[in-house]
């Protein structure tokens, strides 16, 4: 059941009619069972004064594209609404030219445009009024015979509208409704969603939750014992599957685009759903709320255990791209105006025996498009049990899909340089690690750390935001480097740049140096170089198995190799020995994979604040020398610190350097010693 979560002191607090309308706007936008990523939209009418100095009535709605979850003042743009109200009287009106009355009775020039349901909001003549998509009702919308549905659950407290693309006409054909029903409470808009309203947004609120959880109630009294899926399949196991997609899906993609971010969901409701013998005829039946089309499609992609080898893949994203092609070309006329055909790569794809996996062109996308598919599996299946799911004909499927005021909620800022690609740092939680990240985080890319497990690799995480992962292990185990980049490729679907970056300056005469020390050196500064690298090969090729002769970068492999490996330095030759050979490693790594494609480059860099150069070392290296601190941190030909930041400059640098391989970049402020050439 959906928790009702007003609070009187939280209300209070609010203030006035805005800030009432925002508490309750982020109360909805809290819960994914009401809304999910950007959906709905909340307005309140009330008084305002204009820049004359005027008291005016208007209506604060969601601006489009804002999120209600964390909404404020800003995304809620006063419209006027005396002039808007005009509109019942027009028979139609084109979306260019609501737009732009919108536009020209906004109070503010420089707000964000309304939400393109806001004339509905207008014409229901109640102050506070919620809309929302509220899994319970999307199930309730989308049946054959939802009227008769709502007549038992609601009798006469509510009435549906039927399905209208959202605009000046849906909200004419709201107002049509809600004149032949005086009295009701609510309206259920046919495949769409529940609006509702009160003098207040307390009673709105609480319409919204009773309304949704009279409808669970009734949904749970027809829902079938869940079904008992197979024991999930390691993670070792799904990772090549889960490569090879992301590398299949590419098919549907412009020849040099990135691969795309995957996200998958394999909790046993999922796994259960997918090993639905009616899987099929499910994936093809439409989406469960219009807006959803632009994150996933229209049709999902269903790969059955037998058509999980990258081949099969390919030759089934192949099969569906023909099919949006097919539905592109017998719409695409009757749209009228030139139009172009969208990116058709499916959002939302079933593997049979794995789970569901959102799709797109970074974590975020791919993120959304995978909640999306969580509530639309749970909507299909609710509503077969409880007399069937019927979605919108393919024509307005198209026209939502294709519509601009419903595209410009992805926005049409240019794709950052690294969007869509992955990237592993080990040793992410450290100094030159974690600004690696942030350097790449910055470019668009996805994160996944890997460092020693506990609150430090957490907190590194943590501020990278939600749509970055890490794992926590001792790199110099067996079988650590093959985990963590499988539990990396089970995140986001696969791997495109390794930075291999941990290590530690193990200190310590030759002459005397225990062997012990000497070999437990080599474990963490080579032999965990070597298995990551071994397995970024591996990952990397199950990608190209499913990708086949497209010529996207197969993957970047970059290595910190340290000054030491050509410049010795007194008492680290426990350090410099496996750094020497990880730059061996790096130029015989270039020499083999150059023909796959793959480049393998790494950083020369020394004397940087980091785990391996501590405050400790640095005030001794210093004393040492007889000068202080800052002068030693600045004993370079520049005669200036070099900073982990600069380091992290440099691996971006080398990663979008596109034919640049078996290069070390020197990152040190100028040092004669430990230059390469």
């Amino acid at each position: 059941m959906i928790r009702n979560l007003w609070s009187d002191e939280a209300a209070a607090a609010a203030g006035g009619d805005l800030g009432q309308r925002i508490y309750t706007s982020r109360l909805i936008g809290s819960d994914p069972e009401l809304v999910l990523h950007g959906g709905g939209n909340t307005s309140v009418k009330t008084e305002a004064v204009d820049l004359f100095g005027e008291t005016v009535s208007v209506l604060h709605v969601k601006g489009s594209g804002h999120d209600l979850a964390t909404i404020d003042a800003a995304g809620m743009p006063a419209v006027r609404l005396d002039p808007m109200l005009r509109l019942k009287d027009f028979d139609a009106v084109p979306d260019d030219v609501l737009v732009k009355l919108q536009r020209l009775n906004l109070l503010d020039p420089a707000a964000p445009n309304p939400s393109v349901e806001m004339l509905l909001h207008v014409f229901l003549p109640h102050k506070f009024v919620d809309h929302t998509h509220a899994t319970p009702f999307l199930v309730l919308a989308n049946l054959p015979e939802a009227e008769a549905a709502i007549r038992e659950l609601f009798g006469d407290r509510m009435a549906l509208v039927p399905f209208v693309k959202p605009g000046f006409g849906l909200a004419k054909a709201g107002l049509a409704t809600y004149a032949a029903h005086p009295g009701v409470e609510a309206l259920l808009l046919k495949n769409h969603g529940h609006f509702t309203w009160g003098p207040d947004a307390k009673s709105s609120y609480f319409k919204v939750i009773a309304h949704a959880n009279l409808v669970e109630a009734w949904l749970a009294d027809r829902r079938p014992a869940p079904l008992l899926p197979a024991a999930a399949l390691p993670v070792a196991e799904v990772a090549p599957v889960l490569a090879a997609l992301r590398g299949a899906l590419a098919s549907a993609l412009p020849e040099e685009a990135a691969l795309p971010v995957l996200d998958l969901r394999a909790d046993d409701a999922t796994r259960a759903f997918v090993s639905r013998p009616d899987l099929e005829a499910l994936a093809k039946a439409g989406v469960v709320t219009p807006d959803h089309v632009i994150r996933t499609k229209g049709e999902v992609l269903v790969l059955r255990q037998a058509a999980q080898r990258p081949e099969a893949m390919r030759a089934a994203v192949t099969d569906y791209v023909s099919r949006y092609r097919a539905y592109f070309e017998a719409n695409k006329a009757r749209f009228g105006g030139p139009v172009a055909m969208l990116n058709p790569m499916p959002g939302l794809i079933w593997l049979e025996g794995i789970g569901a996996v959102g799709a797109g062109a970074d974590a975020k996308a791919a993120r959304i498009a995978a909640d999306i598919g969580d509530q639309s599996a749970r909507v299909k299946a609710d509503g077969l049990a409880a007399g069937g799911f019927r979605s919108i004909a393919d024509a307005d499927l198209f026209d939502m899909e294709y519509w601009p005021l419903e595209l410009a909620k992805l926005g049409t800022a240019k794709a950052p340089a690294l969007q869509g690609r992955v990237v592993l740092v080990t040793g992410g939680a450290g100094a030159i690690g974690l600004a690696t990240a942030e350097a790449f985080a910055a470019q668009g890319a996805s994160i996944f750390l890997v460092d020693r497990p506990g609150e430090v690799l957490e907190k590194a995480v943590a501020g990278l935001g939600r749509d970055a992962a890490g794992h926590g292990c001792d790199i110099t185990q067996p079988g650590a480097a093959a985990a963590a980049v499988a539990a990396c490729a089970a995140r986001f679907g696969g791997l495109d740049i390794l930075v291999s970056n941990a290590g530690a300056a193990i200190t310590g005469d030759i002459a005397t140096l225990d062997e012990q020390v000497l070999r437990g050196s080599f474990e963490l500064n080579f032999f965990s170089h070597l298995a990551f690298s071994q397995a970024a090969i591996a990952l990397y090729r199950a990608q190209a198995a499913g990708r086949g002769t497209r010529g996207a970068e197969p993957g970047q492999i970059l290595f910190n190799v340290s000054k030491q490996a050509v410049n010795p330095g007194k008492g680290f030759a426990a350090y410099g020995l496996p750094k020497a050979t990880s730059f061996f490693l790096l130029r015989q790594l270039a020499l083999e994979l150059g023909p796959e494609g793959i480049r393998v480059n790494g950083i020369n860099a020394d004397r940087i604040r980091s785990g391996l150069l501590t405050p400790e070392m640095i005030a001794a290296r210093s004393s040492a020398r007889g000068i202080d601190a800052g002068t030693y941190m600045a004993g370079n030909l520049l005669k200036v610190e070099v900073e982990a930041r600069h380091v992290a400059e440099a691996f971006v640098a080398l990663a979008r350097a596109e034919r640049t391989t078996a290069h070390v970049m020197t990152v040190d402020g100028g040092n004669i010693e430990a230059a390469l050439r």
